[in-house]
This record gives C-alpha cells, structure tokens and sequence, in this order.
C-alpha cells in the first residue's frame, strides 16, 4: 500500500545534506513495512537490523562508537563489504539498544556518506529518557496511521482523490461521487488507517477479522504499557486510555480527570497523557478562548480534549457494530458525533499541524476546531449531520470576523459569502 510519506523518504535521500533519519510513530502503523519498501525499491542494496528480534546484534555498538567499525563488523556479520553509495541501512526497534540511538551522532559526524533510518515502538517515549540523545545530528519524520487519502488510493480509488486533490473551488461535486466518496468515509471510519487491518479487509473482505485484528492491535498496546514503564505508571497509563471512548461519548467532550479515577487530580496523570502522546496513540485538543496569533500563547492547557489515534481503534474499544456501515448517516451522529471529531483531529495531525485547538466562548459557543495557517486563523465546526446550525460559527464570526469560516459535514461542497461547506472526506484540503 502506497504511502504519502514515501516520496518524503525519496527527498530526504537526495538531500545532500542529509543527517541519519528518525522515523517516529506508533505501534503497527506501518513504520518496517515502509521503510522495507523504500530500501527494496530506491536502494541497489539493502540491509535490515532488527534489534529486539535479534538481541544479540546489540555487540555491534558496544565499546567505542566507531561509525567505520561498525559499519566493518555488520559486513563481517552479513557476509558482504557495505558500500556507502546506493545502500540504505535500516535500524529496526532500537529502543531496545539505547546505544544505538546514541551512535547516530558519531554516523552524522564521521561517516555522513551513509544512508540510515532508525525506528522503533515507542520511540518517542524512549526518546525522552535518551540522556545521550544525539540532538541536532538526526532528521525527523512521523508516520501515522493510513489517511483517508491513502485509503481511497489502496482500495483503487486513486482518481477520486485526485479529482479532490486539484479541486479549486467550492461548487459541488456530483452527487453520484459525493454518495462514493460518503460511502467510502464510512467504511474507513470503520476499519480506521491501520495497515493490517486495511490489508486484511482488502485480501478477505471479511468485516469480523478486521474487528478481530484492530483488538490485537489494542492488546498490544496494553501490553506495551507495561513492557515500557514501571508497574504504578503502567495501570495510570491503562486506566487512562480505556476512559478515552466513555470521554468522547459525552455530550462535552472535555477530558475530565475524575472520569478515569475518582476524584484523580491532574498531578496524578499529567505525565500519563505525556506519555500517551509521545507514544503517538493520542492526539490532545487544548481550549482557547482568545483566537489570537498564535494560537498556543492564548491555550489552556488546563482544560483539552483527548482522541485516539485511529478511528477504527476507537470503534473497537467501543464495540461498534458494523451495521452502522450501510446506514445513512448513523455512523457518522454515533457517540454524539465522536468519531467525526476524532478522524478530523488526526486527518489534520498526520497533515502537519501539530498543536489543535478549539474555542469556547463565554457564553455557551464552542468551535471545534481553530486552525492557524498561512498568519492566518480559520474556525472549523464539525457537524455529523445534516443540520444547518451554525449558531457557534456566527458567535464566533461576530467577535473575530474571519476571512473565511469552515463547516465539515456530510453536505455537498457549498459557499455563501465567507462561509464554506467542506464535505467530511475533504477534510484534507483544510490542510493544504
């Protein structure tokens, strides 16, 4: 399955002057698959280390952290000198060695001719704990879960997205490919963008075996919780993320302390969501009540919102039954429109904004989300449905007087003065 990250990775090799590559992100979102791919397809050679599946490759870094010896050593090991020119070297969960992290300096400093990509799970977590961390010697990348971008083109629908990709303006699309494109939303609202779940849907089309993986995939991030922390951080970091989807399906959505303990205190779990957002499973929505640039210098941080990482997670952490799939719009208004915030937030997450937030007013408006962009502030309303309410916006409008206003919803593209009506599944061209 092709992924927009690819052509980033064929840029940063071209780069002359590029620096070992971190590439971040959670759990089984794709992170070995890709890499394997771009190795196998845009290198002569290529080599794959994996240190948790092979402990003992660990050898290779310990002693003095020789970029030119090591490089000899993992030839001796493979059977083949490694030549700098046309061979990329992946380190595959180096959080397991930490010196291997640390190496990436010496790689970036002695050896620069090589090519190297580091990942790991959790290795934004294990990040934090790197006293050694070789700071400004790396490149970074995210990867996250597969778009609704990437879905359409891995289910063949590669001209629909473009159609949306160069669409210029806001009149709307037939209603032949705007049900399509509808239809398609749902499905993946379903199976979320994790790559196995999306393979095995695409080689079985069997609804349950999805079902049956997206829960693996969450029993391994348990697992994770405690294979990664000590056992008192491990069960506030459980008990946090299983109150996520009870949070989300409340009418207000903030995050509320008391929902994941009784009478818990932010002190107890402030480093929980830290750790639940370096690990890449949680994408956090701060309040702002002043839409002033920027957008971060007027947040409190005090009060957000937490969603999970991928829809598809989320509806199996609920027990979503799949019939809602080929009902009109149920999907779409179930858990009080959760599901619909919680693909927008990572839709625009996996496409660059980084910090989200969203405006209340004194009174009772909420926006659900505020977007700076371009030295310019845009309010986004999320509706599941078909209503036209759009009293927050004008509140909202009336105090800050945007250039333009944006509703996504399951209408049609439409524009009256200033306002637009964004499609659910063009979400993207919010981003670009």
């Amino acid at each position: 399955m092709k992924r927009i990250l690819y052509n980033r990775l064929l840029s940063w090799k071209n780069d002359p002057k590029r620096k070992p590559l971190l590439l971040q992100g959670a759990r089984q979102v794709g992170k070995t698959y890709l890499v394997n791919e771009f190795g196998q397809q845009a290198y002569g050679d290529y080599i794959y280390l994996n240190f948790e599946q092979n402990p003992n490759l660990a050898s290779l870094f310990e002693g003095e952290l020789n970029p030119e010896k090591i490089i000899e050593n993992m030839g001796f090991l493979i059977g083949r000198k490694i030549n700098f020119t046309d061979t990329l070297i992946f380190f595959d969960e180096i959080q397991t060695v930490p010196r291997v992290l640390t190496s990436l300096k010496y790689f970036c400093e002695q050896a620069p001719e090589y090519h190297i990509i580091a990942a790991g799970s959790l290795l934004g977590v294990s990040i934090g704990k790197q006293s050694s961390f070789p700071v400004g010697k790396v490149n970074f990348m995210e990867l996250y879960a597969m778009s609704f971008e990437e879905y359409l083109d891995a289910f063949g629908e590669g001209l629909l997205t473009e159609k949306l990709k160069i669409k210029n303006d806001n009149n709307p699309i037939p209603d032949i490919l705007h049900d399509k494109l509808l239809t398609h939303l749902k499905m993946y609202l379903y199976l979320g963008g994790m790559p196995e779940v999306l393979q095995d849907y695409l080689d079985s089309r069997d609804i349950s075996s999805a079902r049956k993986i997206q829960h693996e995939i969450i029993e391994a991030y348990q697992r994770d919780f405690s294979k990664y922390t000590d056992k008192s951080q491990a069960i506030k970091i459980s008990e946090l993320w299983q109150s996520i989807p009870r949070q989300l399906a409340k009418e207000n959505k903030k995050f509320k302390y008391g929902d994941v303990r009784k009478r818990a205190r932010a002190s107890l779990y402030e480093q929980t969501i830290e750790w639940l957002k370096k690990a890449g499973l949680i994408n956090v929505v701060y309040n702002i009540s002043s839409a002033k640039m920027p957008l971060a210098g007027y947040a409190d941080y005090s009060k957000f919102k937490i969603y999970l990482h991928d829809t598809g997670l989320l509806g199996a952490m609920l027990n979503l039954p799949s019939d809602l799939i080929v009902k009109p719009n149920d999907l779409f208004s179930e858990y009080k429109g959760a599901f619909i915030e919680n693909f927008v937030a990572a839709e625009m997450v996996a496409s660059g904004f980084k910090n989200l937030f969203y405006w209340t007013s004194k009174s009772d408006a909420e926006v659900d989300f505020i977007l700076e962009k371009n030295n310019k502030i845009y309010p986004v309303e999320v509706k599941s449905g078909l209503s036209r309410n759009t009293k927050s916006l004008r509140s909202y409008a009336s105090k800050y007087n945007p250039e333009l206003m944006y509703r996504l919803s399951p209408r049609n593209f439409t524009q009256s003065e200033n306002f637009v009506n964004l499609p659910l599944y063009a979400c993207m061209l919010l981003c670009r």
